[in-house]
């Protein structure tokens, strides 16, 4: 892989030259003409959707934290932990990304990703600082140096990262678009369920409501990564292999399996080892499908936490419900329609 070049005056901006990754673009942002209509959609929708942390009162949510049990609160802040490092090193990664990406369309929402990851980071740390007693919060940042299973999940993601930054080989990059896509499609899921959960017994409803934005941008990644995957295989048919891809899905199912496990286990009322298996190998089953593959995990159809979507309110004609949540954000304009999103 060649890092595209800051500026390219032999470049050729036509759209029948452009392509996702190996053209030859000049580099400069002509989105008059656009190949990838996809992405100027969701450029649209993204904008829209932009909001900040501070406007949700989290208030209630200090007392609530008092009384929840020792299993939530273990629970609340080890799901917190794996977060913030989910969109700290998305925050850093995807401008590695981008610096490979030919399609001017395609930069502008990464860029716009990339600001998204930065107000989750800062959406966490807003969280930590008005619900957490001042000598924990640090405890938070650093539970995956003590807790090695923690570790390993965070290692893993961020190993294939590094190697690809090391070493930008056609190979290392089509694992980071690959381990890209499981981040935002498979790793944020059961840590969400948790937190929709404990909404449904109408404990803390602000942190809800903040994990309830963060899902709904994270769900646009889960677009941006799933039709890049699709576009690059369309124009590169042997860049991608199967084999490799099917490996990578098993073992994020795994660590996602064994991770949920660990952290909530069956402590907690609506949550067993049985349903975390069944919603992450049939969540791992519709993301295969939506980037064209087979499933792989024989009788996982339905979603066990089907329940929790109104709590999470993604889906739908994107206007905020009239439950809990419209006290809130109804005075944001913050759309989450795009076409396609029922593939997701």
């Amino acid at each position: 892989m060649d890092r595209k070049k800051l500026f390219n005056p032999m470049g050729v901006d036509t759209l029948t030259e452009r392509k996702i990754i190996k053209g030859n673009s000049t580099n400069i942002f002509n989105l008059n003409n656009v190949k990838y209509g996809w992405a100027n959609h969701l450029y649209r929708t993204m904008m829209g959707n932009f909001w900040i942390p501070e406007k949700i009162d989290l208030t209630q949510d200090r007392v609530d934290y008092n009384n929840l049990t020792s299993y939530e609160k273990e629970a609340y802040d080890g799901i917190l932990s794996f977060l913030i490092f989910l969109d700290s090193i998305q925050t850093n990664n995807i401008p590695n990304v981008s610096d490979y990406i030919t399609a001017p369309e395609i930069n502008l929402i990464l860029s716009i990703q990339t600001f998204q990851e930065a107000i989750h980071s800062q959406s966490y740390q807003y969280i930590i600082e008005s619900i957490l007693p001042k000598e924990t919060r640090n405890y938070i940042y650093d539970k995956w140096r003590d807790d090695k299973v923690l570790f390993e999940r965070n290692s893993y993601i961020a190993e294939i990262y590094q190697k690809f930054i090391e070493n930008p080989s056609d190979e290392n990059f089509a694992k980071v678009m690959i381990a890209d896509y499981l981040l935002e499609s498979l790793y944020f899921y059961n840590g969400f369920n948790f937190f929709y959960l404990l909404a449904s017994r109408n404990k803390m409803m602000g942190t809800s409501d903040i994990i309830r934005l963060i899902n709904r941008d994270e769900l646009s990644h889960v677009v941006i990564f799933q039709q890049m995957i699709k576009e690059i295989k369309n124009e590169n048919p042997n860049f991608f292999q199967e084999d490799s891809i099917y490996e990578m899905f098993k073992k994020a199912v795994e660590q996602e399996i064994i991770w949920t496990n660990h952290i909530i286990g069956a402590n907690i009322l609506g949550i067993t080892e049985k349903s975390t298996e069944d919603y992450t190998k049939w969540l791992a089953n519709e993301r295969l499908k939506g980037i064209g593959l087979t499933p792989i995990y024989e009788g996982y159809s339905k979603n066990p936490y089907k329940h929790l979507e109104r709590f999470a309110d993604t889906e739908g004609d994107g206007n905020v419900k009239a439950n809990f949540f419209e006290g809130t954000v109804t005075s944001y304009n913050m759309s989450s329609s795009i076409e396609g999103w029922d593939e997701i």
